[in-house]
């Protein structure tokens, strides 16, 4: 029997006996393909030409991961803006430089000695190592917490929510292990050591400030619940700090009035929030982003101090002429008094891709150039190259400007996010990687596009992407990309990989981004069926 093989709509022999019996199985089998292969692309046609498709571009690339074979394919090497489909080339890059089971180290060291009361003569230094999350994710059976709609992205998102876990943890335990061995009093200062890399912006939106040391994504939470009409809102925030007093004047109004609410930052730690809630509606989250991520952290590690019973002389917000780090050498030749090892990598990358963490994403490429000695984004953007091209991606079809997917540089082809997905799928830690992907229907970013009933409900596992700008001289929204990218188990059992883009689109007349988040589901949906 021939070996037969599916391109596309092409099929290649391997014959040992006859031409005429090529020729059969070319009649044969063309007659029973073509029909079904028209079949999908119409059922395809009937989305993409919907009437809010009309400006935008478009393109997508279907296929088998194993063998590669063509199942669909429109416009595949075309460059088309990524959004958030970009994280799965960071993460790719961050798995395979640092590890799946790669745990951050945080140290605390001490710069003097420890008498026999208890007292250290000296600084206490947190020695910032990237930590995604330092411990304010970590659930208690060791995972890390997540709900489909993450808290950086409430100001833009009222389903936004908050996780479980306390946002101190990390800082808790290094506090009770300082407590531990037995230091009561600290009688110089507490530092935070944030020279791992260079300072830089994330390509993303949420907190814009990416830095080597971060709590609860460098953020105050704010929980606005309604209580009785005319009366004020209760407003809880997190983490509880004196470095930040809130102002808060937002009123519980009728219920059916619309929620307001307005941040404003007063200065030197001073919030005021003020709008209104009506009665009844569910407690909405708002955030507010803090200027100073370390002196943030060096506040918040006094107070844990001081919870754990050690006593800190140095005043617990920062002076305007803050105490002079030493010399980084000399602070990793210092005794550790403390060290928070935080949860494997593979489990950051969840939080990463499941919500699309535009924060953390953005430090990948500073976590891959720390690696190497380097300290920037373009060090380590350099080297998601050099990965890339090893891993048969068409490197010079693309360009990446951040780690997250919002740079203006940001372009890829349905093409080579294919080729990135079927290498990642040959790889001893694909199950870290395929994991972490949002499931269609069930979880992440990817929970509602789908129809709960739809057949192909957690049949496939991808990375969204979301972009938007104003238009400003409409007074209107432009959709700048809709993706999807990622693997997908078909009706018939075969195993695809797909990537799926739609650029540049009008929201407007009732058409959304979930409208093509939507329309992205259906197409999984369509091929699933038909496949």
């Amino acid at each position: 029997m021939p070996d037969i093989r599916r391109r596309g709509s092409v099929f290649r022999f391997c014959f040992p006996t006859s031409i005429y019996l090529l020729a059969a199985l070319i009649v044969v089998a063309g007659a029973g393909s073509a029909p079904a292969k028209e079949t999908l692309k119409k059922a395809l046609r009937e989305v993409t030409g919907q009437p809010h498709f009309k400006h935008a571009h478009w393109g997508a690339l279907f296929v088998e991961r194993d063998s590669g074979d063509i199942v669909f394919e429109h416009a595949t090497g075309k460059l088309f803006a990524p959004a958030s489909t970009t994280k799965l080339f960071s993460v790719a890059c961050a798995l395979d430089e640092l590890g799946a089971e790669h745990r951050f180290q945080t140290p605390v060291v001490r710069h003097g000695e420890i008498n026999g009361q208890g007292e250290l003569t000296g600084d206490l230094i947190l020695v910032a190592s990237g930590d995604l999350s330092f411990g304010g994710r970590t659930t208690g059976d060791g995972k890390i917490a997540f709900v489909n709609v993450d808290h950086t992205y409430a100001n833009g998102n009222p389903e936004a929510e908050l996780t479980e876990p306390d946002p101190l943890g990390g800082l808790n335990d290094l506090a009770r292990q300082v407590a531990a061995i037995g230091i009561k009093h600290v009688r110089g200062d507490v530092l935070i050591d944030d020279r791992l890399f260079d300072k830089a912006e994330s390509s993303g939106s949420g907190p814009t400030h990416v830095t080597p040391i971060t709590i609860n994504d460098n953020v105050i939470d704010l929980l606005i619940e309604p209580t009785e009409v005319g009366q004020p809102a209760k407003l809880t925030s997190r983490p509880q700090t004196a470095a930040i007093h809130i102002e808060s004047k937002v009123v519980t109004v009728e219920h059916g009035k619309p929620f307001d609410a307005t941040i404003r930052d007063l200065g030197h730690g001073r919030i005021s929030i003020t709008g209104h809630i009506p009665h009844g509606h569910k407690p909405v989250v708002r955030v507010h982003e803090v200027h100073d991520a370390t002196e943030f952290a060096r506040t918040l590690f006094i107070e844990a101090l001081q919870r754990a019973g050690v006593r800190v002389d140095a005043p617990t917000l920062a002076s305007s002429t803050p105490h002079p780090l030493p010399a980084a050498a000399e602070v990793k030749a210092m005794p550790r008094v403390a060290v928070h090892t935080s949860l494997p990598l593979s489990e950051s990358i969840v939080l990463i891709l499941k919500v699309s963490h535009n924060l953390h994403a953005s430090t990948l490429p500073l976590l891959v150039a720390h690696k190497h000695g380097e300290r920037t984004l373009s060090a380590g953007l350099k080297r998601q190259h050099d990965f890339l091209k090893r891993a048969g991606v068409d490197v010079d079809t693309i360009s990446f400007g951040g780690g997250a997917g919002g740079a203006r540089a940001d372009f890829v082809t349905p093409e080579a996010t294919v080729q990135l997905l079927r290498h990642m799928a040959k790889r001893p830690d694909f199950e870290a990687y395929h994991r972490a992907l949002p499931r269609l229907g069930v979880d992440g970013t990817l929970a509602k596009n789908i129809p709960h009933d739809s057949p192909v409900r957690d049949k496939a596992q991808a990375k969204t992407g979301t972009l938007y700008s104003e238009n400003t001289m409409n007074g209107a929204t432009l959709m700048t990309s809709k993706a999807l990218g990622g693997y997908m188990t078909t009706a018939k059992g075969r195993h695809l990989v797909f990537a799926v883009f739609v650029n540049n689109a009008h929201i407007r007349d009732g058409v959304t981004t979930k409208t093509f988040g939507d329309d992205l589901g259906k197409i999984c949906e369509i091929v699933f069926t038909h496949e």
